[in-house]
């Protein structure tokens, strides 16, 4: 798919690693210095690395193709069933991008597909338009048939300086459009299945502050917006000093968690602390540890604390143990073949997020490295905390995962089948080894 007609070399020499290496590094040698060129030299060059950039990524999608396709054959002639030939390609592809498998998938499926938007794949390899703007076309065309995707592709893309020029809403109204006209049906089938994939997500913002994220079918969206936006209208009208987003933002909180008004008790939630006794009791300053977010200043933590027993909720301490030069917590062996109880809640306190590099998803397994059918002991150090993807990908022909002899921590090394190996450890408990970290079970509205 590339055409590289202006180059002398053959493809496989132009896309060897070490070639790429060196171009890499003639490009960081020129940037260590002023360019000395003009403002319109500027900016042509800030345009030119650009269309580089794209150019870039989509030769990533070629070469992220192939590999699938490589990939596949090699387990077809394997005899592997056809449903688990292309596990682990898309982690393999994340990794090497050094981003996470989730990503890894959108990019490698988003490759695939480029084979039924010609158009949009030659503005995307000509430097045209950038991965995302490739992501939106295949995104709205989705759910049309081969036929009505290659004749939305023609009519959006088919112009690449149309394109190049247009932007992303008016691309992504000018497909569902044209997607409405040839196939209304395919467009309510498209909101069916996106109501059926409604959801709620955390996500860490800055200043200890989290993002609660719903995505909603329109009308309970939009109803949920209008009853907090009346409560705040009400709690003004009586004088509320608050203002209106933060009168909604407390109504949600306090409907969710501790129930409306014809409700005899709230729902219980758990938060989980990891801080150290000092910091506990108002003498140290480390960052505390809250599950499902990650560090919180030692005095929010212990606000945290003090509010549950000014309160009278329950309020649990668990002593855990780190090492001493690691900061890395550590504990016992277990006997059970699944990873129960403490050993499961340890685990997934000293990993946090899955142990995938660049993933940093919840941790949904509990995984064995090195697998109980090969004798792999039931034990912290023959555990890793993984989401479901990555446990899942892990499982496929020619991947390898062990523990590393560390003395001083706990380390797993991860072979894919190209035979490059990643390393991961969990991150440190404290900032600096002095105290010994306290695990604060705190129970709310019980």
């Amino acid at each position: 798919m590339f055409d590289l007609s202006g180059v002398s070399e053959p493809v496989s020499t132009v896309l060897d690693a070490r070639v790429l290496d060196a171009v890499r590094d003639q490009l960081t040698r020129a940037i260590e210095s002023p360019s000395g060129l003009d403002d319109a030299g500027k900016v042509d060059a800030i345009s030119a690395l650009e269309k580089l950039g794209c150019v870039v990524s989509a030769a990533q999608a070629q070469l992220s193709v192939e590999l699938d396709t490589w990939r596949r054959e090699e387990r077809a002639a394997q005899g592997i069933p056809a449903a688990q030939r292309g596990r682990g390609v898309a982690h393999e592809v994340a990794r090497a991008r050094r981003e996470s498998p989730h990503r890894g998938q959108r990019h490698l499926g988003l490759a695939k597909v480029m084979g039924e938007l010609p158009a949009t794949w030659r503005a995307w390899r000509d430097g045209r338009i950038t991965e995302w703007t490739a992501t939106l076309i295949a995104r709205e065309t989705a759910c049309l048939s081969r036929e009505d995707r290659l004749a939305v592709d023609a009519s959006v893309a088919g112009d690449a300086d149309r394109l190049e020029r247009t932007g992303l809403p008016q691309l992504v109204g000018e497909i569902q459009a044209e997607a409405c006209r040839l196939d209304p049906a395919s467009v309510v089938a498209r909101r069916r299945r996106a109501e059926a994939d409604r959801h709620v997500t955390l996500r860490p913002a800055p200043d200890t502050m989290t993002w609660l994220t719903a995505l909603l079918p329109v009308k309970q969206g939009v109803a949920a917006f209008a009853a907090l936006t009346r409560a705040a209208d009400s709690a003004r009208a009586a004088g509320d000093s608050r203002s209106k987003g933060q009168v909604m933002t407390d109504a949600m909180v306090r409907r969710i968690v501790e129930g409306d008004a014809t409700e005899s008790r709230g729902v219980p939630v758990s938060l989980n602390l990891v801080m150290t006794d000092l910091d506990l009791f108002g003498t140290g300053d480390e960052p505390a540890h809250l599950e499902g977010y990650g560090p919180i200043p030692a005095e929010l933590a212990r606000e945290v604390v003090a509010g549950a027993c000014t309160k009278r909720e329950q309020t649990w301490l668990r002593r855990l143990y780190c090492h001493p030069r690691t900061g890395e917590l550590v504990s016992a062996d277990a006997n059970a073949r699944r990873f129960r109880g403490s050993m499961a809640r340890f685990i997934r306190l000293r990993d946090r997020v899955c142990r995938t590099p660049w993933c940093n998803a919840p941790v949904r397994h509990l995984d064995h490295p090195v697998p109980r059918g090969a004798e792999g002991p039931t034990s912290t150090t023959n555990a890793q905390g993984l989401c479901e993807a990555c446990n899942y990908a892990k499982q496929a022909p020619g991947w390898r995962a062990r523990p590393s002899p560390d003395p001083d921590g706990h380390e797993i090394e991860t072979t894919l089948p190209t035979g490059h190996r990643y390393r991961s450890r969990p991150p440190r408990i404290v900032a600096s080894i002095r105290h010994t970290p306290v695990l604060i079970d705190y129970v709310v509205a019980v």
